[in-house]
């Protein structure tokens, strides 16, 4: 349902409001110390610079939103700590709770932490879908409400509940709740934590793992690729996972953990009508080396998932889908301007045990990466290639007025260039323009039924508001 909505900036820059004075006040002992010290760290690093330029500073840790952003929901490594360390800053103006033996047994903040994102979009195609009307408008296009933050100086997160304007229904979005906590590992800092999540990766602190990469905002009326690896979206909101993960030095993270499907609206329990089930529990694992020097960050890593899947029901024979991935995340700071780049490629086997394809192995293979460049906060260009390649299979990619393929190819291939201009650190305009090669396999007649690659070629204009 997101869409690659920046939850994390609105968990960051709303639902921490006034976390400046709760980092004076030391009600959250050794373990919010250390959380402190990482951010503290980063932001003297990274934003120093930049924090005079943000009307909003009085709303934020003490820094501007540029210190945990450079381009919402893209993450700066002050963000990253932030998040990493299980979103445990919060307002000074809190309710405190304590045992007979005088140990602190309750903290809530008194103004509760809602929020509220609001979107309004225009979407033109080249050519219009047969048979309807050309530029449409949204409004909304979505509209979420979030509420997280610190639940217990250990323990933190976000829920965004968001109602789609397509099927008109509210329901729940991107969630993720955390324990963290810190420690010694061969005499160097270590993070330790847990992650309870509905899709995976959207617990991940880089901007290159699918649930927060490029774009963050996209068409949901355009024409859009038919393939997609399992891992990259197909996931979301349809399961629900249990990870552990550990940040070492600042240099190694990795985490492992495994999700169970558990989707919403459909009957309990999962039985004969259900569709998707992953059968038991499928691995999820991470692994990132991120480093910093002078005005530079890098991480590069691997991510990736295996699960067995039920075509239908939950017993007999299952179609298993493993993927491996590699990513790269990379900021440079030019004072407070920036260069961000992003990219993934994920490598999908798939086997067809339960049938529903032509043959009995397939591969598929997608590959992204975003180049941004930063004005200070107002404004933000970006170039985005993407390709889609795979093995051809005329079951699975069948011939089909708009979303088929003639050819049974799932190859797509194109650009993506934006524009964003941000006349206030939570209001923000985006031009994007999304142009294809290839769609669904070829550049004309790709679905058998007339329609050329470029006729989807998109113009999407929105408007994007938090508060």
């Amino acid at each position: 349902m997101s869409r690659h909505i920046g939850t994390v900036f609105l968990i960051i820059c709303t639902l921490i409001t006034g976390g400046a004075r709760s980092a004076v006040a030391d009600h959250g002992g050794r373990d919010r110390a250390g959380a402190r010290e990482a951010l503290i760290v980063y932001a003297s690093a990274y934003v120093h610079s930049a924090t005079h330029l943000t009307p909003t500073y009085a709303r934020q840790t003490g820094l501007a939103c540029s210190a945990c952003h450079t381009h919402f929901p893209e993450l700066t490594p002050t963000g990253r700590a932030f998040k990493l360390n299980g979103y445990v800053f919060r307002r000074s103006e809190s309710l405190e709770g304590k045992n007979p033996e005088g140990q602190q047994s309750l903290l809530l903040n008194l103004v509760a932490p809602v929020s509220l994102m609001f979107q309004t979009s225009y979407t033109s195609t080249k050519k219009a879908l047969p048979g309807t009307q050309n530029g449409t408008v949204l409004f909304p296009d979505q509209l979420s409400v979030f509420t997280g933050g610190e639940i217990t100086p250990h323990v933190g997160g976000f829920l965004q509940v968001t109602f789609d304007p397509q099927s008109g229904q509210i329901g729940v979005d991107n969630a993720d709740f955390r324990f963290a906590t810190h420690g010694s590992v061969l005499s160097k800092r270590a993070t330790f934590g847990l992650s309870v999540n509905n899709n995976p990766t959207v617990q991940d602190v880089w901007n290159s793992t699918p649930a927060w990469g490029f774009p963050y905002g996209s068409s949901a009326v355009a024409p859009a690729p038919g393939a997609a690896t399992l891992i990259d979206g197909t996931l979301g909101q349809q399961v629900a996972g249990l990870t552990a993960y550990t940040m070492w030095n600042d240099r190694v993270y990795g985490e492992f953990g495994a999700y169970r499907s558990a989707p919403l609206g459909i009957q309990r329990p999962l039985d004969s009508t259900a569709t998707g089930v992953i059968s038991g529990a499928a691995p999820y694992w991470r692994v990132a080396f991120p480093n910093v020097w002078g005005q530079n960050y890098l991480s590069v890593g691997t991510y990736g998932i295996a699960a067995s899947v039920y075509p239908a029901g939950v017993a007999g024979p299952t179609n298993r889908f493993t993927d491996v991935a590699v990513d790269l995340a990379y900021m440079h700071s030019f004072g407070s301007n920036s260069f961000t780049l992003d990219g993934t490629w994920i490598h999908e086997k798939q086997t067809w045990t339960a049938g529903g394809a032509a043959n009995p192995t397939n591969t598929l293979r997608t590959f992204r990466m975003d180049a941004m460049y930063h004005i200070g906060t107002r404004y933000a260009f970006t170039l985005a290639p993407f390709v889609t390649t795979g093995t051809s299979d005329t079951l699975l990619y069948a011939p089909a007025p708009v979303v088929g393929s003639r050819t049974g190819s799932p190859k797509n291939d194109g650009l993506i260039a934006e524009v964003d201009v941000m006349p206030w650190q939570n209001l923000r305009l985006q031009f994007q323009y999304v142009a294809y090669d290839q769609f669904n396999g070829s550049s004309s007649n790709y679905d058998g039924f007339g329609r050329r690659a470029s006729d989807n070629n998109t113009l999407y204009i929105l408007t994007w508001l938090l508060y």
